[in-house]
């Protein structure tokens, strides 16, 4: 287990009082865990970001810049190829 510090913040109300509804519901132990598991998805979360980036930055390297006509084609081609799903 890491370390733990300790700290003090300021929320708005509405999410503290979401996230001591989480405690309540038992969804986890402590307001505490609740902070450290978004903290922790926020991190992975910048970590997709900055790898999507680099992998961007190499493809524009290597092939020049993806321009907005290249986003729409891409678009229009990925929902050509989508399965429609209709619940019944």
């Amino acid at each position: 287990m890491s370390q733990k510090k300790r700290l003090s913040v300021t929320v708005d109300a509405e999410l503290l009082r979401y996230g001591n509804w989480i405690v309540e519901q038992g969804g986890v132990e402590s307001l505490s865990a609740r902070v450290n598991t978004a903290l922790r998805a926020a991190l992975e979360f910048e970590h997709k970001l900055r790898a999507m980036d680099e992998v961007i930055a190499a493809y524009e390297a290597e092939h020049g810049e993806i321009t907005e006509a290249d986003a729409t084609r891409a678009e229009r081609s990925m929902q050509a190829r989508a399965i429609h799903v209709r619940p019944e």
